[in-house]
């Protein structure tokens, strides 16, 4: 195989031990960095893809100006299972094939989920950080118990989800807009039209894709419909979520807290009303990451790109690009 230039942008993956790199090296590749210590913009990428064909990415944003200005660019394959960031048909038309790493995360993604969900019910950080303080304020907290999941979306990880609210004793209440019957039998869990769900639940937690159809979901009107001492929970993408309407809602007491750990701007601005309120428990994006599920992100982004290279299709592709 001839040399081919590979660009890796995702930060994490260059964090991951193991010879992923070397893999690459092995197969022919000239694998660099980008020299940005976060996703680069825009602007920032251009000029770092003129002679790329490979392209390992993070959550960063690839335009279709980006395409445009690649063109040697044959994959881009992302390191992780979303690809909302991509513009996708410009990709398509451009012969560059999108990849994800399917299956590899969603472990990780509930383990943290349910991390922030017991945060919340214990007001573990502001009370860890009052007894670090010299304080002893003994809180009351809530059970687990007894109270009412509300998940919106039931896919891969809404069900590793439900799987370990269940072992705490949680009753599961669920939306999603292709209701799995044996999905939903099989974990004890009821659906549900999404103002039900919101208007019941203790704990709201979302797990549905960014599209569409879904950005904005979590806004004033469907906010207002959660009970005040209710928390709010999201994992998957910040589109998600109206951020001034539920910084509003927890501000006023209509909402108990909230467990942030992605934002609809990443890094989020330092200005962001979200991150001064003492009811959000904030974490910077980390909920699918773990030794483990990096360490499959990583195989399956590199087989991603070596059989794109190989002139091959790669195993996990989001689209089917036209031909150069």
């Amino acid at each position: 195989m001839p040399e081919h230039a590979v660009l890796v942008t995702g930060q994490t993956f260059q964090r991951v031990p193991g010879d992923h790199v070397a893999r690459l090296e092995a197969a022919g590749c000239r694998v660099r960095s980008s020299p940005y210590v976060r996703g680069p913009s825009e602007a920032e990428l251009l000029p770092l893809l003129a002679d790329v064909e490979a392209v390992l990415a993070g959550t960063h944003p690839f335009t279709r100006r980006v395409f445009e200005s690649a063109p040697r660019l044959r994959v881009v394959s992302r390191f992780g299972v979303g690809y909302d960031a991509i513009d996708v048909p410009a990709a398509t038309e451009h012969g560059v094939w999108i990849t994800t790493t399917p299956g590899t995360n969603e472990l990780s993604v509930a383990d943290h989920t349910i991390a922030l969900l017991l945060g919340l019910a214990r007001h573990l950080v502001p009370l860890a950080n009052l007894t670090r303080a010299g304080q002893w304020e003994r809180a009351i907290g809530i059970e687990l118990s007894g109270a009412v999941l509300g998940l919106i979306g039931f896919g891969r990880i809404g069900r590793q989800v439900a799987t370990r609210a269940r072992a705490c004793g949680m009753e599961l209440l669920v939306y999603d807009v292709a209701p799995d019957a044996a999905a939903g039998a099989a974990l004890g869990a009821r659906f549900a039209p999404l103002d039900e769900v919101l208007a019941t639940a203790d704990f709201v937690s979302l797990h549905a894709p960014a599209t569409t159809g879904t950005r904005g979901l979590i806004n004033a009107r469907t906010l207002a419909l959660m009970k005040p001492t209710a928390y709010l929970i999201n994992t998957a993408r910040g589109d998600l979520v109206d951020e001034p309407a539920l910084a509003a809602a927890l501000r006023g007491g209509r909402l108990a807290g909230a467990g942030l750990d992605v934002f609809a701007q990443e890094p989020p601005d330092e200005a962001n009303p979200l991150l001064a309120l003492p009811n959000v428990l904030a974490t910077p994006h980390i909920a699918g990451i773990t030794e483990q599920s990096a360490q499959r992100m990583a195989r399956l982004a590199v087989e991603n790109i070596l059989a794109v290279l190989e002139g091959g299709r790669p195993p996990y592709p989001v689209n089917e690009p036209r031909r150069r």
